[in-house]
């Protein structure tokens, strides 16, 4: 990532406020408890064997199913040999920041410790998923998925599909997390990845079976590290019908781009000749096309489906943006809820605060950092949570990253913006990398309402979209190099 400048791409969202209080948990809701262990072991992804971070010996981990407004109590027991996080990517923390499991909000678990995270699913449904959130943990799994389905008297948009399928793709690379830590830290970007996975698996090693006729949910996350990827069924449409707890307008694509971090629900129908087909994921905005594919099997199949494996987009901008502003909002869809400002629509709310950011990937002290407004964020060893809640002075400062970029060299800082209870927040995000940036924020969700190449300016919210714009918790920027 780089800081932005005056060609930098933008993207443009509103963020609701920031609830930060105790978690008030309602004594009807159920109850729902996992106890996980955390480990290395072996895993053969690229057919090599890597040591890999399993969660009770699965490599992904656990699949989480839950309900609108359960709680859900997950006890994670360490058995590695480092400090250990997982974060609940998607899952909103009202007024429960401290579970969200990040280490500026989360003690990391002690090898050899536990630590047991208290949430609720309040008022979701949609497509999560999980990932550790220290030491690049991540390049060697301890990931899974997480769907949160409606409660029965709640309508969805849709009949009850035969099957509730996850598929988690990802970039992957054959060294080991501690390696790919290595070549950050001595100044170095990471390389080319090694392959694809699907679910875990390699080239056609895993396998979704369906019967004719019959219509499945997909549910599709990148879990990836570095790259934006394109999904495709060969033979197939998809038809949208969920982006990451919102009800979408259900629009059919033959392929989509799934940037890192974000979740999307498909519908498939399996109307075509009974065969193989193969599901199809590959490479986005790279100059070397990396692929791999997974099996749809019809239960009656006659053999492997005639025909070349469809193709996909490969650097082509405009396209993925074009098929980001057709993803609308189901506003019928569920029923109202009110955001946290008690309004029904987010367009009506007036904006109390603009906050640009820029990010970059500055080397300091010779070491690959990422920043952002040029602050690299520094982690404490006490949890900004715990300083704040225990009024522990000297551990952060509050206003130590600015509303604005300064496009001024970067600089280590333990950096802290500081907001007022129920701003409704206007964020833009710039990106003048040669990568395309996937931007998260944990714990809370915010409405999409514009992307576009330039510099930002007050006159762009002219064409904001106030009535329908996503609800969704990461959001791709691409790389202005590239309009």
């Amino acid at each position: 990532m780089a800081g932005g400048n005056g060609a930098a791409a933008r993207l443009l969202l509103y963020f609701a406020g920031l609830l930060i209080v105790p978690l008030l948990v309602a004594g009807d809701d159920p109850y729902r408890f996992f106890t996980w262990t955390v480990t290395y072991g072996d895993i053969y992804p690229l057919g090599v064997k890597q040591q890999g971070i399993l969660i009770n010996n699965q490599f992904p981990g656990p699949q989480i199913e839950a309900v609108t407004n359960d709680n859900l109590i997950i006890n994670v027991f360490n058995k590695l040999n480092e400090p250990f996080l997982l974060s609940w990517s998607g899952l909103q923390q009202r007024r429960n920041s401290f579970e969200d499991g990040v280490a500026g909000t989360t003690c990391p678990i002690p090898p050899g410790a536990n630590f047991t995270y208290i949430m609720q699913a309040k008022d979701q449904i949609g497509t999560y998923y999980y990932f550790p959130s220290l030491a690049f943990h991540k390049a060697a799994g301890g990931f899974g998925g997480i769907r949160v389905l409606s409660r029965p008297q709640i309508p969805v948009p849709f009949p009850p599909p035969a099957a509730d399928y996850t598929a988690l793709i990802g970039d992957w690379y054959r060294a080991n997390h501690t390696d790919l830590r290595y070549v950050l830290d001595s100044g170095k970007a990471l390389g080319f990845p090694d392959g694809l996975l699907i679910n875990g698996r390699g080239p056609n090693g895993y396998t979704f079976t369906v019967q004719p006729g019959k219509t499945y949910r997909f549910r599709i996350t990148n879990v990836g590290l570095a790259t934006s990827l394109n999904i495709r069924f060969q033979g197939h449409t998809m038809k949208l019908v969920e982006v990451e707890g919102s009800h979408t307008m259900q629009t059919t694509y033959s392929s989509l781009d799934v940037h890192l971090g974000q979740s999307y629900s498909v519908l498939l129908t399996a109307d075509q000749p009974a065969f193989d087909y193969a599901i199809v994921v590959s490479t986005r905005f790279t100059t070397r096309i990396l692929s791999t594919t997974a099996v749809l099997h019809y239960a009656n199949s006659a053999g492997k489906a005639p025909g070349p494996l469809p193709g996909g987009p490969t650097i082509q901008i405009d396209w993925s943006l074009n098929q980001a502003r057709s993803i609308r909002w189901n506003l019928t869809a569920s029923g109202p809820r009110p955001n946290p400002q008690g309004s029904y629509h987010y367009g009506l709310v007036p904006v109390t605060r603009t906050i640009r950011l820029a990010n970059s990937a500055p080397t300091i002290n010779g070491k690959q950092r990422y920043a952002v407004n040029s602050v690299s964020y520094v982690s404490p060893d006490t949890p900004l949570k715990v300083a704040d809640y225990y009024k522990i002075g000297g551990v952060f400062s509050v206003g130590t990253i600015a509303d604005n970029p300064s496009y001024g060299g970067a600089y280590l800082q333990t950096s802290v913006m500081g907001a007022s209870y129920r701003d409704y927040v206007e964020i833009v995000f710039e990106n003048s990398e040669d990568v395309v940036q996937s931007w998260h924020i944990d714990g809370y969700a915010f409405w999409v309402v514009g992307m576009d190449g330039g510099k930002w300016s007050a006159a762009s919210r002219q064409g904001y979209n106030l009535r329908d714009g996503v609800s969704r918790y990461t959001v791709q920027v691409w790389c202005s190099a590239l309009f």
